[in-house]
């Protein structure tokens, strides 16, 4: 990946449109845009422009142009916009003008956004925060997207940051002292209890990872149950299509299926799981159980639904957060079900839904203001508190050994931003982007 290099990409989605923007970043970005458009517009301007083929002087389309100059733009570089009909043809022709100018070449997945973080535009939490809110299907992701891409979990980061480097600086104070009698007791005894309040409050940070991860993947909640007890149709109206096959033979669901939905909000993934019962039809059934079980034990929330007309499996039952007793049309005892259903009338199911919700937003709301919600992000997290635990264990005579484990943990705390050693990290980062961006 050259830097020096002009880069541009469609930023406006794929397929027909009525409008599409090609956006452009680089040192020849203004010198494009004459050769195409005539005199530079002002800055910042909207300008209505014949585009025409440099060479032919054909006109190619008529569209809108932005001349936006650096630094203080979205990459730190020049930029121009072209606000182009959004048809193949007119694309393409722009595109070929643009690939026969040497120096200027289709960009990459995420290349403008890595070009913002290398000219210190945005860091890699608030580049991470703006990959979430392309990919947003609801309003909480929305909403924790915004939080990381506004800088807000940033600057959480940094003040941990800036905690550990003042208690380091205690630290390297007291070694530059060290002959003096009670200098190196005294910088010890003042940085362990804030150091201790430290690690409290990033533990506390890195145990909300999976629930805040959750918000972002989707929440699991897995139907389970023995068979025939009416999982996948209660599944099929919760999320109201018919996403799960439904028969009146047990074991028909034999693999996991997954459902997105979104409930008060909050991104769901409705699981529909094989049923459990003490023998297997087959090896395929026996399969599927094992599956069933595996899903239900990594769910956020079970959904374990019985009915009236089947024993219940004591054997195979996995502990719920919410027994839904079906078929409630037919006469039959409640086995201390939290829910009375009926997929065949509906009764019930309203409030099964509104209970749902309940669920997911009494667990998983508040998670959008998260600051650690990623697996590196955790990973970086913990690193840091075993980092700051071990400079607890060095007394007066180790001083030096306290200081670089503290040293250790503002590393690892501000790889999470990218103030230190990142590189091994952004290809995977912006690989996650779409071309345009």
């Amino acid at each position: 990946m050259n830097n020096s290099e002009t880069i541009f990409a469609v930023s406006s989605g794929s397929g027909m449109a009525g409008i599409t923007v090609i956006r452009m970043s680089g040192g020849k970005a203004g010198g494009v845009l004459a050769s195409v458009a005539g005199p530079l517009p002002l800055p910042r301007r909207a300008s209505i422009r014949q585009l025409r083929h440099p060479q032919t002087q054909e006109v190619i389309d008529q569209g809108l142009v932005l001349w936006m100059p650096g630094p203080m733009t979205s990459t730190g570089e020049d930029v121009a916009e072209f606000h182009v009909h959004g048809s193949a043809a007119v694309i393409e022709a722009m595109f070929e003008v643009f690939r026969s100018i040497s120096g200027v070449r289709l960009a990459e997945p995420g290349e403008f956004t890595r070009r913002a973080f290398v000219n210190n535009r945005m860091d890699l939490v608030e580049a991470e925060g703006l990959a979430d809110l392309l990919q947003a299907r609801t309003e909480a992701q929305r909403r924790m997207a915004m939080h990381h891409m506004l800088g807000h979990a940033s600057s959480q980061y940094e003040d941990w940051r800036t905690e550990m480097i003042s208690l380091l600086a205690r630290l390297e104070a007291a070694i530059d002292f060290v002959e003096e009698a009670g200098v190196a007791v005294a910088a010890l005894a003042d940085i362990r209890p804030k150091t201790l309040d430290l690690v409290a409050r990033l533990s506390r940070a890195a145990a909300e990872a999976d629930r805040a991860g959750a918000l972002r993947s989707g929440v699991k909640v897995v139907f389970a149950g023995a068979p025939n007890v009416g999982k996948s149709t209660l599944l099929n109206l919760v999320a109201a299509r018919e996403a799960a096959i439904v028969s009146s033979r047990p074991g028909t669901t034999r693999d996991v299926i997954e459902v997105p939905v979104v409930l008060g909000g909050i991104p769901v993934i409705l699981t529909d799981t094989a049923g459990l019962r003490a023998k297997a039809g087959d090896e395929v059934e026996v399969i599927g159980m094992q599956r069933a079980k595996s899903e239900a034990a990594a769910a956020d929330i079970v959904v374990w639904v019985s009915s009236v007309d089947v024993a219940e499996d004591t054997e195979n039952a996995v502990v719920p957060a919410l027994k839904v007793l079906n078929k409630s049309d037919l006469p039959g005892d409640a086995h201390g079900a939290d829910l009375r259903v009926s997929a065949r009338t509906g009764e019930g199911i309203a409030e099964l839904i509104a209970e749902l919700e309940r669920l997911v937003s009494a667990r998983f709301s508040g998670m959008e203001q998260a600051s650690v919600i990623r697996t590196r992000h955790r990973d970086a997290v913990e690193e840091s508190i075993r980092f700051l635990n071990d400079s607890l264990l060095h007394d007066v005579g180790q001083i030096e050994l306290a200081a670089e484990c503290l040293r250790k943990a503002c590393f690892s705390i501000g790889r999470v931003t990218g103030r230190v050693d990142v590189e091994d990290l952004l290809g995977k980062i912006f690989s996650e982007f779409c071309i345009g961006k």
